[in-house]
């Protein structure tokens, strides 16, 4: 604070640092009973851990130490580098296949007027169709809902929900958001 030599004596004495304050013994506590608590770290469990780890990697521990990875042999690791090549391009045709003969037009599943439709997203994996449409039936008549699934049957997360008319889709749209005036 510049300026502050200049003030009268009176108010320099409230701008001067205090003593500190005195140790004082806590209330309510008797030193002659508190004890050690004797707390230790985590580092003899973490290594009991890893004793028993290598233990089940090894089946009875004989072979390999601790932190010792197994080794392969030159054609072992040629074999294996090949079988991940293979996995990678298998996956690569797969993809490129399905790219190809995908039609949105073609799928059953897809059908409904883009206008009249809902796209809802980061859906919690136990949704079904009768809670979004108990959900977002009071914005107007759904025609029908559809919850993406995987090959296996489990929810993707996302779904589309498809209204009898357009204005009904877009009252579920909050538009933008006003200050009070």
């Amino acid at each position: 604070m510049s300026g502050t030599h200049l003030l009268p004596q009176n108010l320099l004495k409230l701008f001067a640092p205090r003593p500190p304050l005195p140790y004082k013994r806590p209330v309510g506590k008797d030193l002659d009973r508190i004890q050690s608590k004797n707390v230790t770290g985590v580092a003899d469990i973490l290594e009991r851990l890893r004793q028993e780890a290598a233990v089940q990697v090894n089946g009875t521990g004989d072979g390999m130490e601790e932190g010792e990875e197994p080794t392969f042999t030159l054609a072992e690791e040629v074999k294996r580098q090949i079988r991940r090549e293979e996995r990678k391009k298998r996956k690569q045709e797969e993809f490129k296949v399905a790219k190809e003969t995908y039609k949105p037009a073609d799928d059953a599943q897809a059908i409904g007027d883009p206008y009249k439709t809902l796209f809802i997203s980061r859906l919690h994996k136990g949704a079904t169709e009768n809670d979004l449409r108990r959900e977002f039936e009071s914005y107007g008549t759904i025609e029908r809902v559809r919850i993406v699934r995987d090959k296996k049957g489990r929810n993707r997360g996302y779904a589309f929900i498809v209204y009898e008319r357009e204005r009904d889709m877009k009252g579920n749209d909050p538009g933008p958001i006003q200050a009070n005036p």
